[in-house]
């Protein structure tokens, strides 16, 4: 059975990607520093789905422990076909309040932990044959947000593509997902007090709605797919044409 890593895999889009993939079939591993809630979600999707499952309690900041992360998913299922670097953190927002620890800190979250995952998986994913890396940047790489959310997720971005060059000769295929603000559980109190707010990013979207943790979910299973099995190196943005730039009214 092919097996999946998603890392944050007790949020809403890590947890929503993971029931997709095990409606697809693969085994699925689910890494969060929220244990008692990635128990649950494996829990559920092995009675919905069938699949095996495991949650492993990861601290992704603590890059010694990545290492060890991944030899464990090789020993329990023998292989590794699909990594989804999903995990993330804000902070950093401004040029001239940056402190060096927080902004230390995003980075090795949001890009040197995947980039980490990446190089550990690569070995298992070459023995089965190849597989797929999906990794979730954001549409603010086009645009701009906090300096240090922004920075990282435009380097995942170069990281994705780097790696497509240079691991398609192994039949791994490494893509990402570009979200847009999300209507999520994560989001919900934001949503409900700053009605404002949620409205204009409604508006930048030609599809006239917030996205949800399922829309980019699909993107993802499908990328993992072998419908995607000539897709590497693309960036698929999931924000209903908020990439697109705005056109006059």
């Amino acid at each position: 059975m092919k097996t999946a890593l998603i890392t944050g895999g007790a949020g809403a889009v890590g947890s929503a990607t993971a029931r997709m993939l095990a409606e697809d079939g693969f085994a699925v591993v689910l890494a969060d520093i929220a244990m008692e809630e990635a128990t649950a979600v494996c829990d559920q999707i092995r009675a919905d789905f069938g699949v095996d499952t495991l949650a492993l309690h990861v601290d992704l900041s603590d890059l010694a422990s990545l290492k060890p992360m991944v030899a464990t998913i090789g020993a329990r299922f023998g292989r590794l076909d699909c990594l989804v670097n999903n995990a993330g953190k804000t902070g950093a927002p401004k040029i001239g309040e940056v402190e060096l620890d927080v902004w230390s800190s995003v980075l090795a979250i949001n890009l040197t932990a995947p980039m980490l995952l990446c190089q550990e998986a690569i070995p298992l994913m070459r023995a089965a044959g190849g597989g797929s890396i999906v990794n979730v940047a954001s549409r603010v790489y086009l645009s701009g947000t906090g300096i240090g959310y922004t920075s990282s997720k435009a380097g995942l971005i170069g990281l994705t593509r780097a790696l497509a060059v240079q691991l398609g000769k192994d039949g791994i295929r490494v893509n990402a997902v570009a979200p847009s603000f999300l209507n999520s559980p994560f989001n919900k109190k934001l949503v409900e007090q700053n009605t404002a707010m949620a409205d204009s990013f409604r508006k930048l979207t030609p599809l006239d709605r917030l996205g949800t943790p399922e829309d980019v979910a699909g993107a993802i299973a499908f990328l993992a797919s072998d419908r995607a099995s000539f897709i590497t190196g693309d960036i698929l943005h999931v924000c209903g044409g908020a990439q697109l730039a705005p056109q006059p009214v």
